[in-house]
C-alpha cells in the first residue's frame, strides 16, 4: 500500500463510502423511529449512488441504535445529505432521538467469500491509497445576512471574546477563520480531536451565545436558538462540509497567509467545480514553485469556498491563487462558475478577467484566531 507523505483528505478519491450514524433514542420512541426510518429508506433508495443500508439495535442497551449505509462514492452522498429534501426527510426522527453522531469512511479493503479474481473483477476493483492526516477535523458554516447589515454583523463577529480552546483532554479548538463576501458569512473551524464535541463546547460558551443572539435580527433565515428544532434546522442548512484538504509536504518558502475565495457555481455544478479546484490544489501541493502551500475546499449545493494558505501575496500569481494552472483550466472554471454572480463575465482566458475574478472572489477577512490567541 502506497502512502503519500503530504497531508491530504478528499471526497474525490473514487472509493466507496461507508456512513455510520449512531443514535440514542428516547424510551418509548422506538415505533415512531421505525416508522420514520421506513419512510427515509423508501426515499433514499431512489437516490443516485446509494447502494444499501442497515438498521441495527444494540444487544446491550436497547436505546442505542446504528444506521449504516453504503454509497458508490462520497459525492452522491454529500449531495443527498446536504439537500433540502434530506432536511425534510429526517425531521420526523428528531423527536425520537436524544443524541446522534455521524461518521463517514472511505472503504479501502474488503473481506468476503473466497472467489477467483477474474479479469473482469480485477479491472473494477478499487485500489485506494491510505492518506496521511494531521489529526485535525475541518468544517465550516455559511449563512446570509440582510443586505445593508454587513458592516454591523462584521463588527459583532470580530469583537467577541474567543471561547476557551481546550474542550477536554483529547479535543482542542485549534483555529477559527471567519470571512464575508457581500452578505454571505463563512466561518471555518479546525479542531484537534472530536469535531462534534468541539462544536457543542463552543455553542455553550456565554460569549458565543451572546454574539449569536446579537446577530439574530440581521439573519435572512430566521432562527430561535432556544428551540432545539429551530437551531438544528438552521445549522443543518448552514453546514458547509470540507470536501478536500491538502498541505504540501515541502517546507513553506516564507510566511504563509490565509485567504478565502468564493466560487458560486452554476446551478447543479457545485460538486464538479469543487472537484476541479481539489485536483488543482493536489497538483499545486506537489509543485515546489507553487505559492499554494495548502488549501481546504468547502462545498454545499452551488456554494464553493476555497480556504487557501499562500506563501506570498494573493495577486502575485493570480492564476495559481485561483487554482487555474495548466492548459484549459480557465475554460473549465468558466464553464462551471456563475461569473455573473460575482461580477465577472466573458472569457477567463484574458488577464483582465483573471484579475477581476480574483478581486471579486477574494473574501473579506473578519477574524482568524488560533488557539495560541485564546
Amino acid at each position: 500500500m502506497s502512502i503519500s507523505g503530504r497531508i491530504s483528505q478528499s471526497a474525490f478519491d473514487g472509493s466507496r463510502l461507508r456512513v455510520i450514524l449512531l443514535l440514542d433514542l428516547y424510551e418509548g420512541a422506538q415505533q415512531q423511529f421505525l416508522d420514520a426510518y421506513e419512510l427515509m429508506c423508501r426515499q433514499v433508495a431512489s437516490v443516485p449512488g446509494h447502494i444499501s443500508d442497515q438498521l441495527c439495535q444494540s444487544i446491550e442497551n436497547p436505546s442505542q441504535w446504528l444506521i449504516t449505509s453504503e454509497w458508490e462514492s462520497a459525492p452522491p452522498f454529500l449531495a443527498w445529505v446536504n439537500s433540502e429534501e434530506h432536511v425534510e426527510t429526517v425531521k420526523p426522527m428528531h423527536s425520537c432521538v436524544r443524541d446522534t453522531r455521524s461518521m463517514r469512511y472511505s472503504i479501502l479493503r474488503e473481506t468476503g467469500p473466497s472467489q477467483p479474481l477474474t479479469p473482469d473483477r480485477a479491472s473494477t476493483r478499487q485500489q485506494v491509497a491510505a492518506r496521511v492526516g494531521d489529526g485535525v477535523a475541518r468544517h465550516a458554516l455559511t449563512f446570509t445576512v440582510k443586505p445593508g447589515s454587513e458592516s454591523k454583523v462584521a463588527e459583532l463577529l470580530a469583537g467577541y471574546e474567543s471561547p476557551k480552546a481546550q474542550v477536554d483532554e483529547n479535543t482542542r479548538l485549534r483555529r477559527t477563520s471567519l470571512f464575508m463576501h457581500g452578505n454571505r458569512v463563512v466561518r471555518a473551524v479546525e479542531v484537534e480531536g472530536d469535531l462534534l464535541a468541539a462544536l457543542r463546547h463552543v455553542a455553550r460558551q456565554p460569549e458565543v451565545r451572546a454574539v449569536e443572539e446579537a446577530i439574530n435580527p440581521y439573519l435572512e433565515q430566521d432562527r430561535d436558538l432556544t428551540d432545539p428544532e429551530s437551531a438544528r434546522v438552521f445549522f443543518t442548512r448552514a453546514a458547509l462540509p470540507a470536501v478536500h484538504h491538502v498541505v504540501s509536504g515541502r517546507p513553506a518558502a516564507g510566511e504563509v497567509r490565509r485567504h478565502a475565495l468564493y466560487y458560486p457555481a452554476k446551478e447543479g455544478c457545485g460538486m464538479e467545480l469543487a472537484r476541479l479546484l481539489a485536483h488543482q490544489d493536489a497538483a499545486a501541493a506537489d509543485d515546489p514553485k507553487s505559492p499554494v502551500y495548502g488549501s481546504t475546499v468547502f462545498q454545499r449545493d452551488d456554494i464553493v469556498v476555497r480556504l487557501v494558505d499562500l506563501t506570498g501575496e494573493l495577486d502575485v500569481d493570480p492564476v495559481a491563487s485561483l487554482g487555474l494552472k495548466g492548459p484549459g483550466k480557465a475554460a473549465e472554471l468558466e464553464r462551471l462558475l456563475d461569473g455573473a454572480a460575482i461580477g465577472v463575465e466573458g472569457s477567463l482566458e484574458t488577464e483582465r478577467n483573471i484579475n477581476r475574478l480574483l478581486s471579486h472572489a477574494d473574501m473579506l477577512p473578519i477574524t482568524d484566531r488560533s488557539s495560541a490567541d485564546s
